[in-house]
């Protein structure tokens, strides 16, 4: 669970109150990415510019209301309340924030190619993007029951935004206290890339499973 600075800090609030769990009794907010409490480890710390780039990652379950969404096309693994993701957080000197999110994409990728899944990278326009975003790309595979494609991760470039709301500085060659640059990503939410794994790999013999999966089944399909 989060409290209200932490979601702050983030961009979630005052954005995504209508898809947060809240609860009142104890004043917290359920997650509803690991982003949130991982990258306020950092709050109010000023980093020297050697510790960059810092690295994190998360395995969290992942709270959301989905508050709004209805009708057939958003039953089972495609909208639920509760998923497993990982997530990957990066503060980064700004001047390498943008090599630093081409290399995130290309980690998610990499990720996506192994699964053998049909995807698309989509680089959002502003109209697209939240109002803390620099510059987003959003990962959708492609769902054969549903005939379109359904995001699995979003890699985002924040640059300051974050963290001027988090305090999150470092001393430059200078000495001088500059704002860090903060990036974040999923690799991958997990419910939509089963339904995709499933819903591309039938055959008669059952779901054949990706190579990579292989070793964690003992087998090359399953019924």
């Amino acid at each position: 669970m989060v409290n209200e600075t932490s979601a702050f800090g983030t961009g979630q609030l005052p954005d995504k109150e209508g898809q947060m769990y809240f609860v009142t009794e104890d004043n917290f907010y359920l997650i509803p990415t690991a982003e949130v409490p991982v990258t306020n480890i950092y709050r109010d710390e000023i980093l020297k510019e050697t510790d960059f780039p810092i690295k994190m990652t998360a395995y969290t379950p992942c709270f959301r209301r989905e508050a709004g969404s209805y009708g057939k096309d958003v039953r089972g693994l495609n909208r639920v309340h509760q998923f497993d993701k990982v997530e990957i957080i990066q503060l980064v000197h700004p001047e390498k924030s943008y090599e630093v999110i081409d290399e995130m994409v290309n980690h998610v990728e990499k990720l996506v190619q192994s699964l053998n899944l049909p995807y698309r990278i989509l680089k959002l326009c502003g109209g697209d993007m939240s109002f803390a975003s620099a510059l987003t790309y959003d990962f959708e595979v492609y769902s054969a029951a549903q005939q379109k494609w359904l995001e699995v991760s979003s890699i985002t470039n924040f640059e300051t935004f974050q963290t001027n709301r988090m305090k999150i500085r470092f001393k430059d060659k200078n000495g001088k206290a500059r704002l860090a640059h903060s990036l974040n990503g999923s690799s991958l939410a997990l419910p939509r890339i089963l339904a995709s794994i499933l819903e591309n790999n039938q055959s008669d013999q059952g779901i054949k499973l990706p190579v990579a999966l292989h070793r964690y089944f003992g087998n090359e399909t399953v019924i």
